[in-house]
């Protein structure tokens, strides 16, 4: 047996302990080249009603792939080489796709991290969500009355509206709590949740959690949550299972693995996550930064959209006269909840969106309106850094094109300097020459995330847009990214507008601080004094919902003595 032995602090689970859920010796391979790569080994784990268990890991540790096996939706390839599924007492191992589908979305019911890839792109959200409350046999007249109740439980703000558009029209947070909407739906005894919260801002992240621990106090409902992050899993699980390479190498109860933790792996995670690694407390890694050149300005910008019909309101306000500005060498760190503006403004600042109202002024030129034949030449000097590394990057492009891509664009240099320069440019990234002639599908997700840098880098830009650089990856990766950022940042004096929910992550790489809310920007200045002293109690509440406070006095008392807090983590 692979596991450690649980903490005898863990809480029983209540009501039936039959599991609803047994893993007994679980291996899984995946054929490649005509041979078998193990992906998890030997897995003993259960999940009994009303209880929570969290498996944490690195990406590559193998707990998405144990989620994917339960469901029975293994990728291509993916085989049980041994051991047994167990699910509500009968071993579904080697059952048939009827058997499965069957128990899908009324006995386990999944959350998955993709909303554009769980979400049809050509159906209405409504119909989406009533299609899993039918499931559970409900009529059809009934289903689109508890679609609505769904998408307001899993805290969807105007559910009639939201009812009637598509996925394209809501911001990536929105698009999660509706896939929560269709996972709660359904009912399920079991509710695997991978990655449940990893596009949402923190406020929205603890309702939604709070409404899972809900579900599982009322009605028994078993919760298995997959997730990179350990704040999450020590706020919210009975028990967390830390997986890596594969195998669990040590469970217990959340105290035990924040506070105790057995294994030099579980460590390294405490040290890596944005806010456990600062005992529970958000800490500004920058002091008051110096005056510096403005390379970016958004004065009093407004933007309105209208709504569909059928909206309560005909216009929607997405920015209400904000202004803000980025200076050479420095970050502003843009923060704010799902639908506060931060992606309406980020388009607006690169000019693929035009104000309503308002002025946008690179380097002190108004752009404000200009077209394509102005904007174009104006468009090396800034670049962006998109979210998901993972969709970001051309499928059929080498490493080496990738990041040439903008000096072929720009008929920048000859085949000869443009070779020379996609060496120099992953040499600052810190990837192996050798990686130039890869393509995306051989890279990790951070290793695709430092080509997206280096290619934002390739026409030295003196403003780069980062649109949540490092949400979509494992805090490991996130702090070798943030570090590769801040160490280029120093070398080339070039601006960030780092846009992100996450204020322990912005925390890490921010000068200066801009809070947005509904539209407006409740609070800004230097990230020293809007994190460690908020004015506002909106900015209170953000940094009060990172996850990890509940275990912020004691690991305050069991930090290192004389441990420099904010200092930046060496690059990894």
């Amino acid at each position: 047996m692979s596991t450690a032995p649980a903490d005898s602090t863990v809480r029983p689970p209540a009501a039936d302990p039959t599991p609803i859920v047994a893993l007994s010796g679980l291996s899984i391979a995946y054929r490649q080249g005509g041979q078998l790569v193990p992906a998890v080994e030997d897995v003993d784990l259960a999940v009994a009603p009303g209880e929570t268990v969290a498996v944490v890991g690195e990406s590559g540790s193998g707990k998405t792939t144990t989620a994917s096996a339960i469901l029975g939706l293994l990728p291509a390839g993916g085989v049980v080489t041994a051991g047994h599924i167990e699910i509500a007492g009968t071993d579904v191992t080697a059952a048939p796709e009827r058997v499965l589908r069957a128990l899908r979305g009324t006995v386990v019911g999944l959350v998955p991290q993709d909303p554009m890839v769980g979400l049809n792109p050509t159906m209405r959200l409504g119909t989406q969500v009533a299609e899993a409350v039918r499931r559970r046999g409900v009529d059809r007249r009934r289903a689109p009355a508890e679609a609505l109740e769904a998408l307001e439980r899993a805290g969807v703000d105007q559910p009639v509206m939201r009812a009637r558009q598509y996925p394209h029209e809501l911001s990536g947070g929105l698009r999660q709590r509706v896939l929560i909407a269709i996972a709660i739906a359904g009912r399920p005894r079991l509710l695997v949740a991978d990655e449940p919260t990893s596009a949402l801002d923190v406020t929205v992240q603890r309702r939604i959690l709070d409404h899972l621990a809900g579900l599982v106090a009322d009605s028994g409902t078993a919760l298995l949550i997959i997730t990179h992050d350990l704040g999450v899993a020590a706020d919210r699980a009975d028990r967390v299972v830390v997986m890596r390479r594969g195998r669990i190498v040590e469970q217990g109860a959340p105290a035990q693995i924040l506070l105790r933790p057995r294994e030099q792996y579980t460590r390294h995670l405490l040290e890596v996550a944005p806010a456990l690694s600062h005992a529970g407390r958000v800490v500004p890694a920058h002091a008051e930064a110096p005056p510096a050149p403005e390379v970016l300005r958004l004065d009093a910008v407004g933007k309105d959209f209208r709504l569909p019909r059928g909206g309560a309101e005909r216009v929607f306000r997405a920015l209400d006269e904000i202004s803000l500005s980025v200076r050479a060498g420095q970050t502003l760190g843009l923060v704010g909840e799902s639908g506060s503006g931060k992606t309406t403004a980020l388009r607006i600042a690169m000019g693929l969106e035009q104000p309503t109202r308002g002025r946008v002024l690179l380097d002190g030129t108004d752009i404000t309106g200009a077209g394509w034949s102005t904007l174009r030449p104006l468009r090396r000097r800034f670049q962006l850094v998109h979210q998901n590394p993972y969709s970001s990057l051309d499928p059929r492009f080498t490493v080496a094109q990738s990041i040439a891509e903008p000096l072929v664009s720009y008929r920048v240099g000859d085949r000869a300097s443009r070779a020379a320069r996609v060496r120099e440019l992953l040499d600052q990234v810190a990837l192996p020459a050798a990686h130039a002639g890869r393509r995306p599908a051989e890279l990790s997700g951070g290793q695709r995330q430092r080509v997206a840098i280096a290619r934002a880098l390739a026409l030295s830009p003196e403003l780069v847009f980062l649109d949540e650089p490092v949400s979509a990856l494992d805090v490991s990766v996130q702090d070798q990214i943030l570090s590769l950022l801040l160490r280029l940042q120093n070398e080339l004096g070039v601006g960030y507008l780092f846009i992100s929910h996450d204020l322990a992550v912005v925390a890490q790489l921010a000068h200066h601080v801009a809070v947005l809310r509904a539209g407006r920007i409740v609070e800004s200045g230097p990230a020293a004094a809007v994190l460690s002293a908020p004015t506002r109690e909106h900015t209170r509440e953000l940094l009060g919902a990172v996850p990890g406070q509940r275990f912020a006095a004691e690991l305050a008392a069991a930090a290192t003595p004389g441990a420099t807090p904010g200092a930046p983590r060496k690059e990894g």
